[in-house]
């Protein structure tokens, strides 16, 4: 049974830090340091837990990713130690086994430290293969979750991942199961009434759109882009399986992004009107506009071509 932990608002720093870095639920109290892995969730600073933000204000040392934006960081206590070991694709930081021997090396050596990692550690955020690290050497450590980008950007965009009428079911996939090695399970993703979320799959959305229609999935399923999920750069694309590979290309959203599959994505654009999370991003929706040619939508302020489904930001 896990024993919580109550602060004492009186307790000196010292005595504060050595409750949060050690144990008080096993027979022999801890002499080393932890490691708390934290989810950052998806960069809104106010999407963070209560318990993440008091444990980051506590840290001693902190290592971080590339998806942790400059404001969940900036929560971190002044004095902490800071260390980047983002990984981009194809750009690493640090090989994942130097991670994991900095996380040991410095919990033991007496801190309280912090993996503080974009989304949830343990939703294709490795925070696993850390744990097993840790604890192959000896260190006490606690997960603290956070927001994953398929919550953060059904939230934001107001396309609910399951629907009793369209989806019973949600699932998460990674595009990619090592590096460079693309996921192409697609006949695990055919089924219509299921919602599937692909993660880390921008860069190769016209294989894994081609793959799916391929393996049987219907070409009209609706589709989306989520790009920059809840924050005030957030953008999204509208389209169908069929067509939405064509318009990244025009659209050219950036990463990160999440992508959206399944029937629910056509709750969007009845949603996203009254949608406070997309005024606040200043986001518009642009209807069909072509140059040269066909219905003409919404001024854009540009010459460059807007096709249905884009937010602009």
């Amino acid at each position: 049974m896990t024993k919580a932990i109550q602060l004492d608002p009186t307790l000196s720093q010292s005595a504060l830090k050595n409750k949060l870095t050690r144990p008080d639920d096993v027979s022999n109290p801890a002499t080393k340091g932890a490691v708390y892995l934290v989810g950052a969730g998806s960069g809104d600073p106010e999407l963070l837990t209560l318990k993440a933000y008091r444990v980051m204000q506590q840290a001693d040392v902190v290592l971080y990713d590339s998806l942790v934006s400059q404001d969940v960081l900036d929560l971190c206590h002044p004095s902490a130690t800071k260390v980047f070991v983002g990984k981009r694709c194809n750009n690493h930081a640090m090989p994942q086994a130097d991670i994991n021997q900095l996380l040991v090396r410095y919990a033991q050596a007496g801190n309280c430290v912090v993996r503080l990692k974009g989304g949830d550690p343990f939703i294709f955020g490795r925070g696993g293969e850390e744990l097993q690290a840790v604890v192959d050497n000896g260190v006490y450590f606690e997960s603290i979750p956070g927001v994953t980008a398929a919550s953060a950007a059904a939230s934001s965009t107001g396309i609910p991942l399951t629907h009793r009428q369209c989806a019973q079911s949600v699932k998460f996939v990674t595009a990619f199961k090592k590096t460079n090695c693309p996921n192409q399970d697609y006949s695990e993703m055919l089924e219509p009434s299921q919602t599937v979320v692909l993660y880390m799959g921008l860069n190769r959305l016209a294989g894994l759109t081609e793959g799916l229609m391929q393996a049987g999935r219907d070409q009209l399923t609706p589709f989306a882009v989520v790009s920059h999920a809840s924050l005030p750069t957030q953008q999204v694309l509208i389209g169908t399986l069929q067509d939405i590979a064509s318009k990244q290309a025009m659209a050219k959203l950036p990463t990160p992004a999440l992508l959206i599959m399944g029937d629910v994505v056509n709750l969007y654009q009845q949603l996203s009107h009254f949608n406070l999370a997309d005024q606040r991003a200043q986001s518009r929706f642009i209807t069909e506009q072509y140059k040269g040619h066909g219905r003409k939508g919404l001024e854009t302020g540009s010459d460059e071509t807007v096709i249905e489904g884009d937010l602009v930001v």
